[in-house]
């Protein structure tokens, strides 16, 4: 029993990070915008958090910056594929090879390393607060597409661009303010990896996981809840690979380490391939708008 609950414990953990990309995934697809650029925004809010927790010693600070960190490359991209139209794809793999460049080169210049950021203090770290707000931005967002005004222009963008534009509501603009929002929200998630699950920023320390998250966001088809259960899932695979490496599973030797680690991808392939047919994306997502001036 006390095994379980330290599984669970973990899979909350490991799940957090994942849970902030797909919500902010979520923002920006159900606006009609792509984003396969979350990854690199995890890695600069990563990187940015534990910069300035470093330096100030304030975990608070550091996910605050980290969310300005992933709303400005976020308003980079915005730029590229909402005012220049650029193709959504290319424009987000640009960013994500963007991230990958600047933060070596920030802590070669910072540090003289570029491997990693010093180590956080435990007492400078976050505990359990990104779980917590994990759960109130999964609440919080679908109370926003469910309830409000602005939430339902931003699902009319993704759906229906042209009628909104009709009623005289900029579509443009409303997905400007939901790539945003996936800015602060992955930039957000990156925090919780380097000042939260970690103790420092380490290179490439996000390993793929803005693409589980997009991978949740399929799963979960494009809402709220049912994308943070897929976290959840992808989570529970990522803390039993932590759980399993080292553990003798048949004969005297232990499994290799590297089949263990790759189980939480294994399972977001098979899902993929096994569900991706039976959701729906927004009908208008990766489809360009062009407002009448």
């Amino acid at each position: 029993m006390e095994l379980i609950f330290a599984l669970m414990a973990s899979t909350l953990r490991v799940s957090t990070p994942l849970i902030f990309a797909a919500l902010g995934g979520l923002c920006s697809e159900r606006s009609g915008v792509i984003n396969i650029a979350l990854e690199g925004m995890m890695l600069v809010g990563a990187l940015t958090a534990a910069i300035v927790t470093v330096a100030t010693g304030n975990p608070w600070l550091g996910a605050l910056s980290a969310v300005v960190a992933g709303v400005t490359l976020a308003a980079l991209y915005a730029a590229s594929v909402i005012r220049l139209r650029s193709d959504q794809i290319v424009a987000g793999t640009a960013i994500n090879m963007l991230a990958a460049g600047i933060a070596p080169f920030a802590c070669k210049v910072l540090y003289g390393s570029t491997g990693q950021t010093p180590a956080i203090p435990i007492e400078h770290r976050f505990h359990q607060a990104p779980m917590w707000m994990a759960l109130i931005a999964v609440v919080g967002v679908w109370a926003w597409l469910r309830s409000t005004a602005s939430g339902l222009w931003v699902r009319f963008a993704g759906e229906h661009p042209q009628a909104l534009s009709t009623a005289g509501i900029r579509v443009n603009r409303v997905r400007w303010s939901g790539v945003l929002l996936s800015g602060a929200l992955a930039g957000l998630g990156g925090a919780t990896l380097s000042i939260a699950l970690s103790s420092s920023f380490s290179r490439n320390m996000t390993a793929g996981r803005g693409f589980m998250a997009l991978a949740a966001l399929i799963f979960g088809k494009w809402k709220p809840v049912p994308t943070a259960a897929a976290c959840l899932l992808f989570g529970f695979a990522d803390a039993l690979q932590i759980r399993l490496q080292g553990v003798v599973l048949w004969g005297t030797e232990p499994v290799p380490v590297q089949f263990i680690q790759i189980l939480p991808y294994l399972v977001t392939v098979l899902v993929l391939a096994g569900l991706v047919g039976q959701s729906r994306a927004p009908k208008a997502l990766g489809l360009p708008f062009a407002e009448k001036a």
